[in-house]
């Protein structure tokens, strides 16, 4: 499988007071903080003095110069199936897929295959990276099962570290267009909310108190405004999990079609159920980052899905 690899980092001094796993994530931007905080548990990274630091809650004064060891990934269990995926641009560092609605991005209870891991393993042969600790998952960002539109893939390590530091940095340009209820007023702004898993259920996101939750902030900007319906376009500052449809309801205009965060109003329910129309109303349609190899900046555009297009057209009357 491999050695071993050492990264040595320095403890930013705004971390001071941070838990030791939160502090090693903003650090080592690549590896999840809970894929972090098992590291430290196993005894993988060391202090200034070679001392072993094992408690992911140790309070950081800011400054530690600390040796975290990865150990090579271990193999994945996942299959590689023979799923069509729509690549919008490839390379030898990454590829860029346009997903569809309804494909889950990765393995998870429920839905243990038939996602778009189990593709990429099968389009790339193996050839995608291990930063989350098993081999050959690739995967930089994800986006909900029922959002369509652009992800980013890397197929190799170095291409996932640079890329993860863009995100974390959030350098990325990432806009979505949604349909959403109502007609927003004003009709830009800026939505600024920490978020977190609800208290009162375990299956949503919920704008929480500040010092509770990851730090969120969309930005939207009405395109077009119909009869109880806007068409939005929000640019993402953070990627968090169901960060536009938690922001957009909470200011009172959630997703057309959502089904966990907002009801519909009158005719907006009616044209959703005439069209069926089962899913959030949202496309993930700009894409751009910094190539981690050629240093070159590339910019994606996926057009809208037909589902999106025929609900805009009913909403506006074309149809």
């Amino acid at each position: 499988m491999g050695p071993d690899k050492s990264i040595d980092l320095v403890i930013s001094a705004d971390a001071a007071g941070w838990r030791l796993d939160r502090a090693l994530a903003a650090a080592v931007p690549a590896h999840s903080r809970e894929r972090l905080k098992a590291l430290i548990s196993a005894g993988q990274l060391s202090g200034p003095d070679g001392e072993l630091w094992r408690d992911p809650a140790r309070k950081m004064k800011g400054g530690e110069v600390l040796c975290l060891r990865i150990p090579p990934a271990r193999p994945s269990d996942t299959q590689a199936q023979d799923i069509p995926l729509r690549i919008v641009h490839e390379d030898e560092a990454l590829l860029v897929v346009d997903k569809p609605a309804g494909l889950v991005v990765h393995p998870a209870a429920g839905n243990l295959d038939g996602t778009m891991v189990n593709a990429l393993l099968h389009h790339c042969a193996g050839r995608l990276s291990g930063i989350g600790g098993v081999a050959r998952p690739g995967i930089v960002h994800r986006i909900d099962k029922d959002t369509s539109g652009l992800l980013v893939v890397a197929k190799t390590d170095t291409a996932h570290e640079a890329l993860a530091r863009q995100f974390a940095a959030h350098t990325v340009e990432r806009r979505y267009l949604a349909v959403v209820a109502g007609v927003p007023v004003p009709p830009a702004g800026r939505i600024d909310g920490a978020l977190a898993r609800s208290t009162a259920n375990r299956q949503k996101m919920a704008i929480v108190a500040d010092g509770r939750g990851k730090w969120a902030v969309t930005h939207f900007r009405t395109l077009r405004a119909f009869e109880g319906a806007a068409q939005v376009e929000c640019r993402l500052e953070t990627g968090r999990t169901h960060q536009i449809r938690v922001h957009m309801a909470s200011i009172g205009h959630p997703l057309a079609g959502d089904p966990v965060y907002g009801r519909m109003p009158g005719r907006l329910a009616t044209v959703l159920q005439a069209l069926n129309f089962r899913r959030q109303a949202l496309h993930a349609a700009t894409l751009g980052f910094v190539h981690p190899l050629l240093g070159e900046t590339m910019a994606f555009e996926s057009p809208l899905p037909d589902d999106i297009s025929d609900l805009i057209g009913r909403l506006s009357g074309d149809v």
